[in-house]
C-alpha cells in the first residue's frame, strides 16, 4: 500500500469523502473543486492506485492550490462498473458540485460516463482511458485526453513486429472497447499473417487454455494487452509454460510498473508500447519520478504519469483563465495553457488528443533490484491518433 503523509492529505484535502461539502453544497467562490474517478478495488486496482497518486503528487507540490485555488479532491471508486461509475459521477456533479472531473482507467467505463459529464457541461479530463469513439466521432470540446487514444501503444508493437519481418502472430486481448482498440491498432500497423486472434473476459485470470492455442500455432511472436491483475497471471504463466524462451512477448499495458512488483523475473526482457517510460531524459520527468518515490515508496507507471501531468495541466489551465473554473473558460485556456509534460514534448490535437513520441520499453532490473521500464528507442515522433480527422468539434 502507498504510504500517506500528513501533508499529502491536508494539501489535497479530500481523499475518502469524509470531508466532502454537505449534499448539494456548491464550491466556494475562489475554489476549486476536482471529482477524481479511478478503479481502486479488485484485481486492477494498482492501475487507479498510481493514476491517483501520480494526481495528488501535482496537487501537494503545487501546495494544494491548482491555478492557485485552494483544491479540494473528491475521489471515487467506480469499481470497474460502467453502472456504479454513473451512479458516482452524477453524484460529484449533482451533490458535490465539482468543477471538473478527472477520471478513468478503463474504457467501458469512461463510454458510460463521458456523456453525462459532457452533457453538464463540466470538463472531463481522461489520465488514462482514450477509447476510440471519444477520439472520433464522438469527440467532445469539454473532453480532454491527456494520455494516449487507445489504438496508439498497440501501434507501436505492430509497427515493430512489421519492422521486424514477422510473418506470423497471435494476438490476445480482453473483450471490450479497450481490448478491441487494442488489437486495431497493432493491425493497422501490422500486414502479416494472425495466427490467432483470442479475446478474453474481463478479469480473467487463467490463461491455460488461450495459451495453450497460442503455442499450437506456433507464430513467431505474440501481442498482449491485458492491464492489471490479469496481466500479471498471463506473464506468470506465459514464462511456465515456456513461451517466453520460444515465442517473443510484445505488449502494451501488461508489463510496466503496476504489474512488475508481482511478475518480477517473469517479466524480465519482454516489451512493450509506452508514451512514457522513467528513464526519459527531460527535467519535468527526473523530479517527478524521484519525487514519486520518495512519496509513496514504489515505481511510478505511466498511469502515475498521466495523473501527474492531469494536475500540472489544470494548474496551468486555471492561470490561463485567470483563476476562472466555468468550463466554457477552461476548455479553451486548457488548449493554451504553456505547460511542461513528464513526457517531454506535447501538443494538442484536433479531437483534444495529445500528440506526442512513443517508445519500445524494455523490462530491466535496476542496481537496487527493482524492476522497472526503461525505454529502448523512439518507434513514432510527434504521432496523432487515426481518429483525429473524424473529429468535428461543435
Amino acid at each position: 500500500m502507498a504510504r500517506r503523509g500528513p501533508a499529502l492529505l491536508a494539501a489535497v484535502l479530500m481523499t475518502t469523502g469524509l470531508m466532502a461539502l454537505p449534499s448539494g453544497a456548491q464550491a466556494e467562490e475562489g475554489k476549486l473543486k476536482i471529482g477524481f474517478m479511478a478503479t481502486l478495488s479488485g484485481p486492477p486496482a494498482a492501475l487507479g492506485q498510481h493514476m491517483r497518486d501520480g494526481f495528488q503528487l501535482g496537487v501537494k507540490e503545487l501546495g494544494g492550490k491548482l491555478g492557485g485555488l485552494p483544491t479540494e479532491v473528491v475521489v471515487e471508486d467506480d469499481e470497474l462498473k460502467p453502472d456504479v461509475a454513473v451512479t458516482k459521477v452524477r453524484k460529484l456533479l449533482e451533490s458535490d458540485q465539482v468543477d471538473i472531473v478527472v477520471g478513468v482507467v478503463f474504457s467501458n467505463v469512461m463510454m458510460a460516463i463521458a456523456k453525462p459529464v459532457t452533457d453538464a457541461g463540466k470538463i472531463l479530463i481522461s489520465p488514462n482511458a482514450g477509447p476510440s469513439p471519444l477520439a472520433g466521432k464522438g469527440c467532445s470540446p469539454y473532453f480532454f485526453s491527456v494520455s494516449y487514444q487507445n489504438d496508439q501503444n498497440h501501434e507501436v508493437m505492430g509497427k515493430y513486429a512489421q519492422d521486424k519481418g514477422w510473418t506470423k502472430v497471435a494476438l490476445i486481448a480482453p473483450n471490450y472497447q479497450a481490448g478491441k482498440d487494442a488489437l486495431a491498432g497493432f493491425k493497422r500497423f501490422y500486414k502479416g499473417e494472425v495466427a490467432e486472434e483470442i479475446y478474453t473476459q474481463v478479469n480473467q485470470q487463467d490463461f491455460s487454455a488461450e495459451l495453450a492455442k497460442i503455442a499450437a500455432a506456433e507464430p513467431q511472436a505474440v501481442f498482449v494487452f491485458m492491464p492489471g491483475g490479469s496481466g500479471v497471471n498471463l506473464v506468470r504463466q506465459y514464462r511456465q509454460a515456456g513461451l517466453a524462451e520460444r515465442i517473443p512477448f510484445l505488449s502494451a499495458f501488461t508489463v510496466d510498473e503496476t504489474t512488475l512488483p508481482a511478475t518480477k523475473d517473469a517479466a524480465l526482457g519482454l516489451f512493450a508500447g509506452a508514451q512514457w517510460a522513467p528513464n526519459l531524459d527531460n527535467p519535468a520527468n527526473k523530479a517527478f519520478v524521484a519525487a514519486f518515490e520518495k512519496e509513496y515508496g514504489y515505481e511510478p507507471a505511466l498511469y502515475a504519469a498521466n495523473g501527474y501531468d492531469a494536475a500540472k495541466l489544470i494548474d496551468a489551465a486555471i492561470r490561463q483563465a485567470g483563476g476562472k473554473t466555468d468550463a466554457e473558460t477552461l476548455k479553451t485556456a486548457i488548449r493554451d495553457a504553456k505547460w511542461q509534460s513528464v513526457r517531454g514534448d506535447f501538443a494538442w490535437n484536433k479531437n483534444n488528443f495529445p500528440v506526442q513520441d512513443f517508445y519500445l520499453t524494455e523490462v530491466v532490473k535496476r542496481d537496487d533490484g527493482k524492476f522497472v521500464t526503461s525505454r529502448v528507442s523512439t518507434v513514432f515522433p510527434h504521432y496523432g491518433d487515426a481518429y483525429a480527422d473524424q473529429c468535428k468539434m461543435d
